[in-house]
């Protein structure tokens, strides 16, 4: 019953050109564009996020940095005692968002690399931050997702499952959750409050390597035709708006792949962060960020 709801929710902001039709990986991938290393000889590459212009900051938790990789695919370091820092994200404001899981809070960090607190937490691993300012952020040590108002106000909104990676649709109505354990992906109901409500199994099944029963799902993200990309074990899995599988993006190394992101030249680059190294491919569809909407 819960399925029938979110069809009919999907039916109702998605375009009809794109609820119905196939969108195979075919229409992502270019031809003759394969991965290019950006950066290597970190410890853990983790939560690339990109800016207004571009630029792609990613964090390197086992050292304790945030780096920037520039739109000529250059890399500088941006931050450094970052805190164990974890997921990234921009927010409209223009500053850049990361889940402090040492300093066990949300920070905030400004343009000269300083950082400021948004909140204290428990626990955290990934974040979304939406056109409002609001945030929505994971805590899997409790099996917890949490809401933090623009008000910077925070409660429980969801529990009782290991989240992981986490990521909002296009026109921000429904949250999407990644689940390592389980081959699909969690959505959510974002309510007028921000609480969570209409939870359902989506994007599933997820591929699965040969005698293994966990996809290893974790960091997401979306484009201009409202497909979402899930990092996991097999490769970047692509779904369409209705949720069917278009195809797989083989990873760029045999190692384990944390997150993805669109970025670079007018966002038509994704980037791969890849346990010691971050790779970009040029592609056809483009990111949209939140603070772009916002405008």
């Amino acid at each position: 019953m819960r399925l029938a709801v979110l069809f009919a929710v999907l039916a109702a902001v998605l375009p009809a050109n794109l609820s119905a039709q196939d969108m195979p990986i075919t229409q992502v991938l270019i031809d003759g564009e394969g991965w290019e290393l950006v950066g290597e000889g970190y410890g853990f590459t983790e939560g690339p996020a990109v800016d207004a212009e571009g630029n792609v900051f990613f964090s390197d938790p086992k050292n304790h940095r945030i780096y920037r990789a520039g739109l000529d695919g250059k890399v500088t370091l941006f931050a450094e005692n970052t805190e164990k820092t974890s997921g990234l994200m921009f927010g409209p404001d223009g500053r850049l968002y990361g889940c402090s899981r040492i300093g066990k809070r949300i920070a905030v960090w400004n343009q000269d690399g300083s950082s400021e607190t948004v909140v204290e937490v428990d626990d955290c691993n990934d974040l979304v931050v939406a056109s409002d300012g609001s945030i929505y952020f994971t805590d899997p040590s409790n099996q917890r997702i949490y809401y933090v108002s623009p008000a910077r106000k925070k409660m429980v909104v969801a529990e009782g499952f290991t989240p992981n990676g986490i990521i909002l649709w296009p026109k921000e109505g429904t949250l999407v959750v990644t689940d390592r354990t389980e081959p699909h992906l969690w959505t959510f109901r974002i309510e007028t409050d921000g609480s969570l409500t209409s939870k359902d199994r989506y994007y599933m099944p997820l591929q699965l390597n040969r005698n293994k029963d966990r996809p290893g799902s974790d960091g997401m993200t979306v484009d201009d035709k409202n497909r979402l990309y899930v990092a996991t074990n097999v490769g970047i899995q692509m779904f369409d708006p209705t949720g069917r599988l278009g195809g797989t993006i083989l990873k760029p190394q045999r190692k384990f792949l944390s997150n993805i992101v669109f970025g670079g030249p007018e966002l038509g680059y994704l980037y791969a962060t890849c346990t010691d190294k971050i790779y970009r491919r040029k592609v056809k569809p483009r990111g949209v960020p939140y603070f772009h909407r916002a405008k």
